[in-house]
């Protein structure tokens, strides 16, 4: 509405005021655009077994390393022929290996006769006894690794990584988590090695605070969870892994209970492991399918 304000001489010095109201029409005015934006989520995944599928390259790592570090015995006709042998044993007890120096004392359990199967049943007992026996030292082991893995990656870099492969649809996943969310590796691998191979096979540049090595920190991935959602607060957790103890270790803390828990069926776990899984609640078997979806 506005008001119209007209003058009308009366006489000399006399003026007359006659106020119009007048309508006048004006264009609404435009309501702002609320920019809404999603929620980041948090999402922790496993490397090995869940992005990558090194099983090739770790098996052949592991005997390179173990001929350097026991140069006499791997120096044996008889054991230099069981080479192939062993590495095709290597990939059948994968499941087993949580850190990548274990597959060194896989070699020689291997070496020394032990069951494949009895060491996929057992090996948390037998790799404990085993060290004890030949008296092994982890951090040892763990530099012996790490250093035939940083000698493969210096004779030949391109070679190294070709013998890990991304599992199919997972580095196009992976982007979207790290462009949508707040999404981290949380890993028992050497973080340069996942690095190395993020950035050559998926396309995907993480900065080093966005990596987590429980080999060069010695912590357990439920303490980076923890870390992870205090850093976080307020939102939705996921934790993808494909070792079905890690899960069942991280089900059982309380202070863990709003992460989502997610175990692989094309990991390095075997068909118990994830039959068990599927009797519960807590945790959710997934396929890659599953996951492409997720993400």
């Amino acid at each position: 509405m506005l008001l119209r304000v007209r003058t009308q001489q009366l006489a000399p010095h006399r003026t007359s005021l006659r106020v119009t109201l007048c309508r006048v029409h004006r264009a609404p005015r435009e309501m702002p655009r609320l920019q809404v934006q999603a929620q980041r989520q948090v999402w922790a995944l496993d490397f090995d077994g869940v992005v990558c599928d090194s099983v090739g390259e770790s098996a052949i790592a592991a005997w390179k390393a173990s001929a350097q570090y026991w140069p006499e015995m791997f120096a044996r006709p008889e054991v230099v022929a069981r080479r192939e042998e062993i590495i095709d044993q290597l990939k059948v007890v994968r499941p087993v290996v949580e850190t990548g120096y274990e597959n060194l004392v896989l070699v020689r359990c291997l070496l020394a006769g032990v069951d494949p199967q009895a060491i996929l049943k057992d090996w948390h007992k037998l790799l404990g006894e085993h060290m004890q026996l030949w008296g092994l030292d982890r951090s040892e082991l763990l530099a012996a690794f790490g250093g035939m893995r940083d000698q493969m990656m210096q004779e030949d870099l391109a070679a190294w990584i070709d013998m890990n492969d991304i599992y199919p649809g997972v580095a196009e996943a992976v982007r979207r988590l790290v462009a949508d969310h707040e999404a981290y590796i949380v890993t028992t691998k050497q973080a340069r090695f996942a690095e190395a191979i993020l950035h050559r096979l998926a396309g995907v540049d993480l900065p080093p605070e966005r990596i987590f090595s429980q080999a060069e920190t010695g912590a357990p991935k439920s303490e980076i969870l923890h870390l992870l959602e205090e850093r976080h607060p307020g939102t939705q957790y996921h934790f993808v892994e494909d070792k079905a103890l890690t899960l069942h270790k991280v089900a059982a803390m309380p202070q863990l209970a709003h992460w989502n828990l997610y175990l692989v069926d094309w990991g390095y776990n075997t068909q118990e492991e994830r039959e068990v899984v599927r009797r519960q609640d807590r945790i959710k078997l997934i396929s890659l399918d599953d996951f492409h979806a997720l993400a």
